[in-house]
């Protein structure tokens, strides 16, 4: 924190008044500077605490965001995830890998509703054992690769993956039906892993690990993992070490994080483009600032070639002319293969060149520091997001004023620095960000984009047609095509495609909200159950409704004998203690009606008993306790659930468009699921539990023990209410809140 009064002694005068404060001091600060994670995170860990006072956010009032359209579109549906470990499943990552390995996958890049869809795949279920399509990101098994997949695992096609009656499907046993649906999910992510992610494009391996790699940026993002799977699919592709799954506790997307602020602005370079998402995801306007000097780079029109090797010779040749005559120059690739095979191309042609990429992101300073001294060749991945100036002679630290000054004239002289892309982005925002290197602060430069008809979007939205015109001319592989009309309809492809992600994005949001209205009401509930509200009459009614369902079950509205009055009694036991007058002659004589009103009454004279026994304030911070232990345990059962869902309809066909409305209708009965059975859990723990006082040890919430990321603690138990009185019976209800009998959960 920021503090004039306050000198921590060091030299640097920058951080000299900085004084180290609690995260919640830090909130309470006038404007509180951090990173967007950082924030997520904590308004996770918020909706997890067991006492009000352990939160550290203040309401989210206004947030002002840096680089605005990298988080709020590149990066705005990053889930921000509190897990801790599940199963190990390793294993069967590495025997579904096997069985993938072996099969047939066709890859197609046309969209898979386009019209010639059906003729280009006309055969290929009889050919192949699936099918990736390459534009939508989806890989699509065949009845082939379905086959092969279960004949592994010694279970028939039908019953792994559908087909069989209900009574059969009903006739498995919940553990059999988990196990098949493991199995389904893991096989969708090997399929995914292999068809659809490649090494040293969306991620690296490092030190028998694999590390993301950011599409946008080009940098490694240390302690990120694709989630539902997909990650240990890469691991068993890659043949390393398999980390465990993870549950997840506690999670948010970056895009619904930053909604909740009442106000919510932001700055960069690059959102003209992304107008129309702005506005219709976030409400936000943009409005273009004129630079602070006229910006005099000139942006030369495309070079448009017909195959990828002529187009990298040409690359190389006007790289070898610039170098020599002393021009700095930035070269921008798409991925870290494509950087690797420049460099090669250039050290047989004698030039040194500088590589930044996710391999070598730890020497981006002082790369970037000679980037622009004369002659310099710098080859980088995607520049988006490093927000740095490249200095026209190098760092003025680098030499004496004077010569720093000769050798920056002469390079203004030559042009300024050269930018070169080598392929065109799928956002204009990142091939604008890469023209912007040069021209900075009024520098002049210039910049040009060399593209071939084999590149991965010309290849996916649109090259077949200028690949037969450049044929049909008689164009060979070096020869160019410069010409501006090209130009523009390359620009109107990435416009296409522009469009295209952000439709998808529009339509991801639909499912996101579905969770997310979820985690408002929970959270909403947690808020007041901090606060003190009345928990007593709440948990009460939980306790009437339970025991009125099971008068109705059990008892049928019929009278007394017609009903099964043991199984009621039963039932009624393991909600609460019985009066032993409660007895099945006693019962048989009463209407349901007073067998409810009845029970009724038994239930809130134990309450007031307890209550009195324990005394009001013990009797609160029981009440509360044992809300939160079960409510928190359900919403981590509730977002797997979801997870689940979520990928099964991903899982259709993608003819079925508007699987978000099945989600939606099947999201709704598991969140009717989930309040039903924190109710049910409520009403049989609530009598079974008493406060112990544990004066060495803090209350503590059961998901905040889990840690962030994937690398949690072990799965937690709750603590703070437990059984008291006599030993705990194989068969009562186990006194840690699961709601579970103790012989199938602490008793096993």
């Amino acid at each position: 924190l920021y503090d004039p009064s306050f000198d921590s002694g060091k030299e640097n005068d920058r951080w000299r008044h900085f004084r180290p404060v609690s995260r919640k001091e830090a909130y309470r600060a006038d404007i509180t500077y951090g990173t967007s994670a950082e924030f997520g995170f904590d308004y996770l860990r918020d909706n997890m605490v067991v006492n009000l006072d352990q939160c550290v956010q203040r309401p989210l009032y206004y947030a002002i965001v840096d680089e605005v359209d990298n988080l709020l579109v590149d990066e705005a549906r990053t889930p921000l995830i509190i897990s801790g470990p599940a199963e190990d499943t390793g294993l069967l990552y590495k025997a579904v890998n096997d069985v993938v390995n072996r099969l047939k996958i066709k890859t197609l890049a046309h969209e898979a509703g386009a019209a010639s869809r059906d003729e280009e795949e006309a055969g290929l279920d009889e050919q192949y054992d699936a099918v990736a399509y390459e534009k939508e990101h989806y890989v699509r098994p065949t009845a082939r690769g379905q086959d092969k997949l279960a004949r592994a695992f010694h279970i028939r096609p039908e019953e792994l993956f559908g087909g069989e009656s209900g009574e059969e499907e009903k006739a498995l046993s919940i553990e059999e039906a988990r196990k098949r649906n493991t199995i389904r999910s893991v096989f969708r992510q090997a399929l995914n892993a292999h068809a659809l992610f490649h090494r040293d494009k969306e991620y690296v391996v490092e030190n028998s690990e694999v590390v993301i790699v950011d599409e946008f940026t080009g940098r490694k993002m240390y302690g990120r993992r694709y989630s539902d799977g997909l990650h240990q699919a890469i691991e068993a592709k890659e043949h390393v070490k398999v980390q465990k799954e993870t549950l997840t506790y506690a999670t948010i997307t970056i895009q619904n994080y930053f909604r909740m602020y009442q106000k919510l602005a932001g700055m960069t370079g690059t959102a003209a483009t992304e107008a129309e998402e702005f506005f219709k995801i976030y409400k936000l306007e943009v409005t273009e600032i004129p630079t602070n000097r006229p910006m005099v780079r000139e942006d030369l029109p495309d070079q448009i070639y017909k195959t990828e090797e002529g187009k990298y010779r040409a690359v190389v040749r006007w790289i070898k002319e610039l170098h020599d005559q002393g021009v700095p120059v930035l070269v921008g690739t798409v991925s870290i293969q494509n950087s690797e095979r420049l460099q090669d191309m250039l050290r047989r042609q004698g030039i040194d060149c500088k590589v930044l990429n996710a391999k070598e992101h730890t020497k981006e300073g002082e790369i970037i520091a000679h980037a622009g001294e004369p002659g310099a060749v710098t080859v980088a991945t995607n520049m988006a997001g490093r927000g740095v100036d490249i200095i026209l002679g190098g760092t003025p630290e680098s030499a004496s004023p004077g010569e720093w000054q000769k050798v920056h004239d002469k390079i203004v002289g030559l042009g300024g620095l050269f930018v070169i892309g080598t392929e065109r982005h799928e956002a204009r925002r990142i091939d604008n960000q890469l023209r912007g290197r040069a021209g900075r602060q009024g520098d002049p430069g210039k910049s040009r984009f060399y593209v071939s008809l084999e590149d991965d979007i010309m290849r996916r939205f649109g090259g077949d047609r200028l690949k037969s015109v450049m044929g049909w001319v008689g164009l060979d592989e070096d020869t160019p095509i410069e010409n501006k009309i090209i130009t523009n309809a390359i620009t109107d492809v990435q416009k296409r495609v522009e469009g295209y992600h952000f439709d998808v994005r529009k339509h991801l949001v639909e499912y996101d909200d579905v969770v997310n209205k979820h985690r408002e009401l929970i959270y909403e509930e947690r808020r007041k159950i901090l606060s003190g509200a009345d928990l007593k009459s709440n948990i009460l009614k939980m306790v009437e409704d339970e025991i009125k369902g099971s008068v109705a079950t059990r008892l049928g509205g019929q009278h007394g004998l017609d009903g099964d009055i043991p199984a009621l009694l039963a039932e009624a036991a393991t909600i609460l203690p019985l009066p032993p007058d409660f007895t099945r002659d006693l019962l048989s004589k009463m209407a349901p009606a007073e067998v409810e009103a009845k029970l009724g009454e038994a239930a809130g004279l134990l309450y007031e008993q307890r209550e009195k026994e324990m005394g009001p304030e013990k009797m609160r911070v029981l009440e509360r306790l044992v809300m939160l232990q079960i409510m928190d345990r359900l919403w981590v059962e509730h977002l797997t659930a979801m997870e689940h869902m979520r990928l099964e309809a991903g899982w259709q066909t993608l003819r079925q468009t508007r699987s978000v409305d099945a989600y939606k209708s099947a999201g709704y009965r598991q969140f009717q699921t989930l309040l039903d059975t924190i109710r049910n859990d409520v009403a049989h723990t609530i009598y079974h539990v008493a406060l112990v006082t544990k004066e060495e040890k803090k209350p503590e919430s059961p998901m905040a023990r889990a840690g962030l990321g994937s690398k949690g603690d072990s799965k937690p138990r709750p603590a703070a209410a437990t059984a008291a009185g006599k030993k705990v019976g194989r068969n009562d209800p186990c006194p840690c809140g699961s709601g579970k009998k103790y012989k199938y959960c602490c008793g096993k």
